[in-house]
């Protein structure tokens, strides 16, 4: 009997120990991993404007008139010569980026996209003063007829972003890891600005030319933790000035809807903690 109540015990307890030593088994054990975290990453654009006025002062010509309400359109490249030119031919963007606190997933980015913005060819609503004498009138706005306004070699959005990260999915062996990315920040515009109003052209060329702001929402999928491909939708706000035309300056504001697909490393960095 005693042997009976004995083996009965030690039953019970094996019966209580067993789920705790499950669950030790299952949890994983405490490691030490980096602080802060590197990324970089390239791809490439396609991008959509809203219609915007270009306003054109020339002082010494008596002009200064506005295009009104005016399309724009990309001229994306990597559909057509992504193989066959350099890699910075076409509407190409790069991010880096430094994580500083992988717990929060808080960090900030240098954002650049060489995006580009061409006048559309056709019928323009032209008013203001041309030649000191006001005018109301309509020009077939087109290269035959001296007219051409480019920000191809690229309207270029510089941003420093604040970027806040969320973890959607992370596979058992960590190889497959699913983040969503919260970006927004300000920065300078440097255009590459060539155009011809009336047959006169300007000396084209890269300068500071406005600033502007934007946000994006990022979905990146992380292979194997250094490997990522990021997908993202970006609103963007650039305010145009000072930009260069013969014996004048022009200016202009527009929002751009982009769409990015980049391909990317990442690295720990820093010193270890606890996970």
């Amino acid at each position: 009997m005693k042997n009976l109540t004995r083996n009965v015990r030690i039953a019970l307890l094996l019966a209580l120990a067993l789920p705790v030593y499950s669950y030790a088994q299952k949890t994983k054990p405490k490691t030490k991993t980096r602080k802060h975290e590197f990324y970089f990453s390239w791809g490439y654009n396609t991008e959509w404007f809203t219609k915007s006025n270009v306003s054109v002062s020339q002082p010494e010509l008596g002009n200064n008139y506005t295009f009104k309400n005016i399309s724009g359109h990309d001229h994306k490249g990597w559909n057509e010569t992504l193989f066959t030119s350099a890699l910075t031919i076409p509407q190409y963007n790069y991010r880096i980026g430094y994580i500083f606190n992988k717990k929060k997933g808080l960090g900030f980015e240098i954002n650049f996209d060489h995006t580009k913005f061409i006048f559309s060819e056709g019928n323009a609503h032209i008013k203001g003063t041309l030649a000191s004498k006001p005018v109301d009138s309509t020009i077939a706005f087109s290269q035959g007829n001296g007219f051409f306004y480019y920000l191809n070699n690229g309207a270029n959005f510089l941003l420093f972003n604040i970027v806040k990260r969320w973890n959607v999915y992370e596979s058992e062996n960590e190889n497959i890891k699913i983040d969503f990315l919260g970006k927004a920040g300000i920065g300078p515009l440097i255009p590459h600005v060539e155009n011809s109003f009336f047959g006169k052209k300007n000396d084209p060329g890269f300068q500071i030319g406005g600033w502007n702001i934007g946000v994006e929402g990022a979905l990146r999928a992380t292979f194997f933790k250094y490997v990522f491909l990021e997908y993202t939708n970006k609103l963007d706000y650039a305010r145009y000035s000072g930009l260069k035309i013969y014996k004048g300056t022009a200016k202009q504001a527009f929002g751009t809807y982009e769409m990015v697909l980049n391909l990317g490393l990442s690295f720990p960095v820093g010193k270890k903690e606890k996970d």
